[in-house]
């Protein structure tokens, strides 16, 4: 599909154009603040939940659905194909590195605010389980296309000895200042089970999270101090019920 045209989500023609970073119908008139890219993958054992909470019906226009055998073609397609201001929907968070990687691309220097009860920041070497979906903020910093420095890791509770080690020395923050800080825009990459488990549908509860009314007042900060740029869901279960909070969390952000 057409990074120009999409898909709208209310009259359901192809006839959503985009206008600059903006989206508006030909049909229907309704304008949009983000395209909306499906990623319906996640990259480990038994995700395919996961996977399929990628296609939920939220109320953007479909720009784009990266299906992609491998997790290097998946990045490269999602660098390539993104909209202007990409809203993405993915499986795992994997569906984050190729987003990331074509928007620091097209505006250089840009920050990542992770929201997430893991860290993802093993590597093959390092990781427990094997999954790809435990490493993913890991590839994209030593991947140099974010420096750690520009990173925040927001409500990670469940994180494994070599994690805590990489925190320790790398430059990551656990605060949102810090990394926005001399830094004009910003990806925000929300793995929903940072979020308390009574709160939303999520595909690998941890106890003690915050409540979705704390989420949306940290996204809201977020876009009061930098150009979000994009942004990403992660991590759900495939339950309907969880729609309306995503639409409030993006729009949150100005999306």
């Amino acid at each position: 599909m057409s990074r120009l045209r999409a898909k709208c989500p209310d009259c359901q023609t192809f006839t959503a154009v985009a206008m600059g970073p903006d989206y508006q119908c030909h049909s229907c008139g309704r304008e949009f603040a983000a395209g909306l890219v499906r990623v319906p993958r996640a990259w480990g054992n038994g995700g395919e939940d996961m996977a399929e909470a990628a296609r939920l019906p939220l109320g953007y226009p479909e720009a784009l659905v990266v299906v992609e055998d491998t997790l290097d073609e998946q990045n490269l397609s999602l660098a390539a194909g993104i909209p202007a201001r990409p809203l993405i929907l993915g499986g795992c968070c994997c569906s984050h590195i190729g987003t990331v990687e074509g928007l620091a691309a097209r505006h250089g220097r840009i920050a990542v605010v992770w929201l997430d009860a893991h860290g993802d920041l093993n590597t093959p070497e390092t990781s427990p389980s094997g999954n790809e979906w435990g490493m993913p903020l890991r590839m994209i910093i030593d991947g140099g296309i974010v420096d750690a420095e520009d990173v925040a890791l927001v409500g990670a509770r469940n994180l494994d000895p070599p994690e805590e080690e990489y925190l320790a020395e790398s430059g990551v923050h656990r605060e949102i200042a810090p990394a926005l800080a001399g830094v004009g825009h910003v990806y925000v990459a929300l793995d929903v089970d940072v979020l308390d488990p009574s709160e939303l549908s999520v595909w690998m509860p941890e106890p003690n999270g915050p409540s979705a009314a704390d989420v949306e007042a940290t996204l809201l900060q977020v876009a009061a101090h930098a150009h979000v740029v994009g942004a990403g869901f992660t991590g759900l279960a495939p339950d309907p019920a969880s729609v309306p909070a995503l639409e409030r969390f993006a729009a949150a952000l100005g999306l």
